[in-house]
């Protein structure tokens, strides 16, 4: 599923396409796979939309949020396989929706913007700003990770007596993390996946704080992590780069990067699968 990095990639990809230009039309592709969801319907959302201004595209928790002069605003949420793309799409038979752009003072070549999802688990919405304050605002969502404070680990985590890399997976808790690196920061932070979150010390919530802003700034440079399916790409239909970096994640029994001492363990924790040195992550 594309995490903070990823959805930060496809909006840095799609932002300079849209913004400041207008919405020709919303167009569905056709597709005989599994429908999308959305909401309302795509007539509704197609009538709403076309000719509106887009004002600004950007980034809450997971999803790609897209800003119209009418005030509405597209959620889209990419779930396990959804894409944002702006150049030819890994193939044709998956693609959803196009957001087809009128020209104007920002235009590039480029001309539309498509949603491209093999699984068809995305999920597409036009909101209203009282709905979109309902669905993203502080009551449905925590901070989001790359904006919270070594205080604000330290707070977050003695709400909960879950085991902590559960606790980082919770979108109400902390926005943004998912399950790949989830691991990668608690091995960056030397805090083992199975300490209670309400057992972390400040020293250890510092260390978070500093391993969560490193490994996610890092996969966004790096422009997000193409694991071995291939799915996720960047907006150009490229892959990422980060999976390269990797030091435990999708690396079990291997040796550790980190003591070259260890073998990377593999356990489940809430039907997920969490990598970890026990040796570094006592």
């Amino acid at each position: 599923m594309p995490e903070l990095p990823e959805v930060e990639t496809m909006v840095r990809g799609i932002r300079d396409v849209m913004t400041g230009r207008s919405l020709r039309e919303l167009r569905p592709c056709p597709c005989v796979c599994r429908p999308l969801t959305l909401s309302p319907s795509f007539d509704e959302m197609a009538r709403r939309a076309k000719g509106q201004t887009v004002t600004a595209v950007r980034r809450v928790a997971k999803r790609v949020v897209i800003d119209l002069s009418s005030r509405d605003s597209f959620v889209i949420e990419p779930r396990m396989t959804g894409l944002m793309l702006i150049a030819d799409p890994p193939d044709r038979e998956h693609l959803r929706l196009e957001w087809c752009m009128a020209g104007g003072r920002r235009a590039r070549q480029t001309k539309s913007v498509w949603f491209w999802d093999r699984r068809g688990l995305g999920v597409v919405r036009l909101c209203d700003p009282d709905e979109l304050a309902r669905r993203l605002g502080s009551d449905a969502l925590g901070k989001d990770a790359l904006l919270m404070m070594e205080s604000d680990w330290h707070e977050v985590c003695q709400r909960t007596a879950r085991p902590i890399k559960v606790a980082l997976l919770d979108q109400k808790l902390v926005a943004g993390i998912g399950n790949l690196y989830a691991s990668e920061i608690l091995h960056e932070a030397r805090i083992s996946p199975l300490r209670p979150a309400s057992k972390v010390t400040r020293e250890q919530a510092r260390r978070l704080h500093a391993a969560t802003q490193h490994v996610l700034l890092d996969a966004i440079e790096h422009e997000g992590s193409t694991l071995g399916d291939g799915t996720y790409r960047n907006a150009l239909n490229q892959s990422g780069g980060y999976q390269n970096a990797h030091r435990v994640y999708d690396r079990e029994a291997e040796t550790c990067l980190t003591c070259e001492r260890s073998r990377v363990a593999r356990i489940v924790q809430a039907q997920r699968s969490t990598f970890f040195c026990r040796r570094c992550q006592r």
